[in-house]
């Protein structure tokens, strides 16, 4: 399988429902509570492309552009768009839907960094050596 290949089969998508709980005063979600998501959906891509331990390093640029209020149901969507040797990068972007009608805009996007580690927390290589780049 070369890189392009193993980019296109990782990307992970999350459907969540927005319930009160997770909401703010406002009625819409947390900002918190989006980002906590969007790690998660990132960190499922990051391993589903490696297949091996990652861990979080940074988040970079988080823009909330539309509120996302209670009772929509949201779409988080992974892509890892860049790989280093030890490292690789995952944009998140987040759509939320109304429940009762087709209307889907794009509400938050950002992308996170991992590094693929060892069983002794020791930076390895993101790819296995076969992969074609």
């Amino acid at each position: 399988m070369n890189l392009q290949e193993r980019i296109a089969q990782s990307e992970t998508r999350i459907f969540k429902a927005v319930f009160p709980n997770t909401t703010n005063h406002y009625d819409t979600l947390f900002g918190g509570t989006a980002m906590q998501l969007m790690d998660e959906v990132a960190f499922i891509a990051a391993t589903r492309f490696c297949r091996k331990r990652v861990v979080t390093v940074s988040s970079d640029r988080i823009d909330f552009t539309q509120p996302i209020p209670a009772g929509t149901i949201v779409e988080l969507v992974a892509r890892v768009v860049s790989v280093g040797n030890t490292s690789l990068k995952v944009q998140v972007e987040i759509f939320v839907e109304e429940m009762y009608s087709d209307v889907r805009t794009q509400a938050v996007s950002g992308s996170f960094a991992f590094v693929a580690i060892d069983e002794h927390k020791q930076p390895v290589r993101v790819l296995p050596e076969e992969v074609q780049v």
